[in-house]
């Protein structure tokens, strides 16, 4: 469960040019600031480029929009947490997923303690909720393993499917009231997500119907 990242390109872990790392932690850590003061809606590109003294056209060859500018600046906390308690999901045994999960229950706290109550929070809770869900999907990704065969599941639809349940369940421990320590709670998503995650290299199961079989079913 050691070891460095795999390449996570939106969050950044890989860059090595200094240039480009600087430069984008300059536009992540802008717009984290100026969140404490406007919500994500109020703000724009210009308000990001002045906050981090670059110009637009810097910003843009980094990132689209605001949305894309979020989105890395989610992931790239999520792998930074990871990376520093040396984490890594490979897919080799069911213990693998357990610090993917205790990492996001950590995630979402310090997001919450960040922006603890925002006058947007409608609008902007979706926004991080797909953008922690996405990082948490290019970390299973890196670790499912893909099948030759087309009958099987495909790693993409695993890992998607893995990461919207963690994170679902995490986010229903997070707003409970008196809540559980993460750690207690680590085994039962365990239980949830694991079938999903052993799904690769299953082939599909089809469901093949006949003239006959359903004339069959409509006499019962």
């Amino acid at each position: 469960m050691n070891g460095h990242l795999r390449s996570v390109p939106i969050s950044d872990c890989e860059v090595r040019d200094p240039r480009i790392r600087r430069t984008r932690k300059l536009l992540q850590d802008a717009l984290q600031n100026i969140l404490h003061s406007k919500s994500f809606s109020e703000i724009s590109v210009q308000d990001i480029t002045d906050a981090a003294t670059v110009n637009r056209a810097t910003f843009y060859d980094h990132y689209t929009d605001k949305f894309a500018l979020l989105d890395a600046m989610v992931a790239d906390g999520f792998h930074k947490l990871l990376d520093q308690r040396k984490v890594s999901y490979d897919g080799s045994c069911p213990e693998a997923s357990r610090a993917v999960i205790l990492a996001a229950c950590d995630f979402l706290v310090q997001c919450e303690a960040s922006h603890p109550s925002r006058q947007d929070q409608g609008a902007f809770e979706p926004l991080i909720d797909a953008a922690i869900v996405r990082a948490i999907r290019r970390v299973l990704l890196g670790g499912v393993p893909r099948s030759p065969s087309h009958e099987c599941a495909s790693p993409e639809l695993i890992a998607a499917g893995a990461s919207w349940a963690i994170y679902g369940a995490v986010k229903e421990w997070s707003v409970t009231p008196k809540r559980s320590k993460a750690e207690d709670i680590v085994p039962l998503v365990q239980r949830l997500v694991l079938p999903i995650l052993q799904a690769a290299g299953q082939p599909h199961r089809k469901a093949v119907s006949t003239r006959r079989g359903a004339s069959q079913n409509a006499k019962v």
